[in-house]
């Protein structure tokens, strides 16, 4: 009997766990918001030098012109032969350029930066950091740098807050996180400079992290078995809608200072709803904290409406249930772990190129939406919507062709329409847009195996340090996508090339994993080496046999070993091992 039974036992899904997973499910809808908020904070407007400070002092009374004209005379056209240059002015003004239709031949004429200053055109967005601190031409790099400060603090997040939410639990660590972002984020609306935004982002980034972390696992040590994936697929949906409504707010207020206090302020409302939620019972047990733990399952009983087991919980029942979760706290393990063997050494190496590069070519597609040719905030919106679809395909993927096709199948038509899309005209918009919305929803879909696919590859005893591991390359390939848009200064190809050769690359790579479909999934380090490898670890490397474990006895083969750690010896003298899904009492 685990946790997951004592739920179950004390209302199952009921009123008080449904109430706890729209608070933190709505929570969670913000913060893919803040993950791709920088497309429109940090959005290029369209622009050009700004005139020579004396120009009105040229005499242009004998010709009538208008501004666009007379951009003409001072601005020369960039490569395309379309648009005005962005970073270059004429020396001297070409007035014939003005007064004739002729295509004169312009291209030897003398050129200078803007020593003025830019002009930025307000059609699209009213204001930015981009227009705010001049970052185009030379600076053009640093509104990369802006998105990879943020990601670097959501690797930070991951690391710090992981541990934090160990120690000092979850719900409190979800309170601080709120007020730190409402906080951080709302600040970062009154930055007086680019140094000082980025400095906020990074602190937004470690908020964002540590809440979809900590928030997830708050939601699965409340619900039980049977639930999880209906929640875990609500919640998936949902952080895709965040990008859809993020498009709308974008849209409506088009200034980046009013976007960070609109995207930033509903954490005060977050903040307030979560002192309902009750801390994990289960990390108050593991805790040493059994009394509190006890009192929240009273309260979570009393709101299911089960008040018939108020009395019946006891620290009695408690031991019972959460025997096993106690056994398993005893026996400590490290990342050293994921690779000390051929097989662990083996899946790990591979999930990290495959949560790398799917991390890489996801938000270099996501935070790349100006180059489609099409509104902003209309792909924007397509890419939410094509998330959502995505997610639902792929559930049905996952049942019928299993965890490896789906894997590698996503991974290598992702780095098809990626690298396919570089080579499409710019011209046929329609085109680069469904083939970008296609290399959108595969590599979203590969995110969603990689999780289901990783935790099932994973014994128990080491999932959840095997998850954090792992996910953490997502965050390193997430901080390096935005730097890698750079490369289109030497070569617009090239971006889109790295990120779809990179998806092909872990699309070859996932071909070499196991399949876990309707698999048992392994417990231990050997149930590894031997389901899936067909090897067998020495006794003394058996992962649950520590030493002064009196539970391993001399008598136990290998196989045994795990089970008769985990269950006791039934009556009638013999021992009944039934089968326990790992992935329900540690996550």
């Amino acid at each position: 009997m685990g946790f997951s039974e004592l739920v179950e036992e004390i209302g199952g899904f009921g009123r008080y766990q449904q109430i706890h997973v729209t608070i933190i499910v709505f929570s969670s809808f913000l913060l893919m918001s803040q993950n791709l908020q920088n497309n429109f904070a940090s959005g290029v407007p369209t622009h050009h030098c700004s005139l020579p400070a004396n120009h009105s002092l040229y005499n242009l009374s004998h010709v009538q012109v208008d501004e666009k004209q007379l951009l003409k005379a001072f601005i020369p056209l960039d490569s395309s032969g379309t648009r005005l240059h962005r970073c270059r002015r004429y020396v001297e003004p070409q007035w014939h350029l003005i007064t004739t239709n002729s295509s004169a031949n312009v291209s030897q004429q003398r050129t200078e930066e803007c020593l003025d200053g830019w002009t930025f055109d307000r059609s699209e967005f009213l204001s930015t950091t981009i227009s705010e601190w001049k970052l185009v031409c030379s600076r053009h790099p640093l509104k990369q740098m802006i998105q990879t400060i943020y990601m670097g603090g959501f690797l930070a997040g991951a690391m710090v807050y992981g541990l934090l939410s160990d120690r000092f639990g979850r719900r409190s660590i979800i309170l601080c996180l709120h007020l730190k972002l409402a906080v951080l984020g709302c600040a970062s609306s009154f930055s007086p400079s680019y140094t000082v935004f980025c400095i906020f982002r990074f602190f937004c980034g470690m908020a964002v992290s540590g809440l979809g972390i900590t928030g997830t696992t708050l939601i699965a040590e409340w619900v039980p078995n049977k639930a999880r994936a209906t929640v875990s697929i609500a919640n998936s949906c949902n952080i895709a809608f965040g990008q859809i409504v993020l498009s709308g707010i974008a849209y409506l207020l088009s200034d980046w200072r009013k976007l960070q206090v609109a995207l930033a302020a509903p954490n005060f409302l977050c903040f307030a709803m979560t002192w309902w939620c009750s801390e994990s019972a289960r990390w108050l047990i593991l805790s040493g904290r059994a009394d509190e733990a006890l009192k929240t399952l009273q309260r979570v009983a009393q709101v299911n409406g089960k008040p018939e087991m108020i009395d019946k919980l006891t620290r009695e029942i408690l031991d019972f249930h959460m025997k096993k979760e106690i056994e398993m706290s005893r026996f400590s393990f490290t990342a050293y772990d994921l690779m000390r063997t051929r097989g662990m050494r083996r899946i790990s190496l591979c999930l990290l190129v495959i949560w790398f590069s799917t991390g890489f070519a996801y938000y270099g597609l996501s935070m790349d939406l100006q180059h489609f040719g099409v509104s902003i905030y209309l792909i924007q919106l397509i890419f939410g919507a094509v998330d959502i679809l995505s997610k639902l395909v792929v559930l049905v993927a996952l049942s019928f062709l299993g965890r490896r096709i789906s894997q590698s199948s996503c991974l290598l038509l992702a780095a098809i329409m990626v690298c396919a899309n570089t080579f499409i005209s710019r011209d046929l918009k329609a085109i680069r847009t469904t083939l970008a919305c296609l290399g959108k929803a595969f590599t979203a879909s590969a995110f969603s195996t990689a999780y289901l696919f990783s935790g099932e590859l994973y014994p128990t005893v080491i999932r959840q340090t095997g998850m954090g591991f792992v996910s953490t390359m997502a965050r390193v390939g997430s901080m390096a996508a935005p730097v890698f848009l750079i490369l289109d200064e030497v070569l617009p190809a090239l971006p889109g090339l790295v990120y779809g050769g990179s998806a092909m690359v872990a699309g070859c790579v996932a071909c070499t994993l196991p399949e876990t479909l309707n698999m048992p999934l392994p417990d231990t380090i050997d149930d590894v080496e031997q389901k899936w490898f067909q090897r067998k670890t020495a006794p003394q490397e058996n992962t649950l046999c520590k030493e002064g474990a009196s539970e391993c006895g001399g008598d136990v083969s290998a196989e045994d070993l795990p089970l008769k750690v985990l269950k006791d010896v039934e009556e009638a003298g013999r021992n009944a091992f039934s089968p326990i899904s790992p992935l329900r009492d540690t996550e």
